[in-house]
């Protein structure tokens, strides 16, 4: 294994304590998206051809775009956040308040233009971090089925914030298929771009109906 390997794989596991670090009362589960972001750019930049594996490819956006079949994929999260506040309206309406308390002190629900421009920031640098870096360098050790299970699972637990059980579980499960679908984005185009995109607009879908809500 490469001097570079090893600091690749050194940085998968401090993402991952950090991501389950608000399991134990310390919040700086947050502080995992910005070792992936930074080891993303110190790897990519190590390589003497970095077109040849460029997983932030502008130029290939278009290109991703033009494949009909992918906007099912980018869209299939949006579809997953119909599904997951329709459920929750009908058998727990309290998971729209923990959604609520859990990212009020994130993003600005009450300045529309702020609010997409963060909603913006956070799902490119996640999908950097956590598609660009973390599943690409878990996937060169793994299959792409089980690397898409443990990115996701070490994702969703990331965005743990305590509260009723059963709340808590379905919060996470939501999170865990969205993470899943964002790496299916990911693996098909090879472009933080294209998963980005897919996360922001069902980003964007969950903060209208908690506006609506509140």
């Amino acid at each position: 294994m490469t001097k570079n390997k090893i600091i690749c794989l050194v940085a998968i596991v401090v993402m991952a304590i950090v991501s389950f670090s608000n399991f134990f009362g310390v919040n700086i589960a947050g502080l995992s998206v910005i070792v992936g972001i930074a080891f993303f750019f110190i790897n990519r930049f190590s390589k003497r051809n970095i077109t040849s594996d460029d997983s932030l490819n502008v130029k290939a956006i278009g290109t991703n775009l033009k494949d009909k079949s992918i906007w099912f994929w980018i869209f299939s999260p949006t579809i997953m956040n119909v599904i997951c506040f329709t459920l929750a309206t009908m058998f727990l309406p309290e998971f729209i308040e923990h959604i609520y308390n859990r990212t009020e002190f994130v993003i600005s629900l009450d300045k529309i233009f702020l609010l997409v421009l963060q909603l913006a920031i956070f799902a490119i640098g996640e999908e950097i971090a956590w598609r660009g870096f973390f599943q690409k360098q878990l996937s060169g050790l793994l299959p792409i089925i089980p690397t898409l299970i443990l990115t996701s699972i070490i994702f969703s637990f990331g965005h743990f914030a305590a509260g009723n059980i059963a709340v808590v579980s379905y919060d996470i499960f939501f999170i865990f298929i969205n993470s899943v679908l964002y790496g299916v984005v990911f693996y098909k185009t090879n472009n933080a771009w294209i998963s980005a995109i897919s996360h922001f607009i069902a980003n964007l879908s969950g903060a209208i109906v908690i506006i609506l809500f509140f």
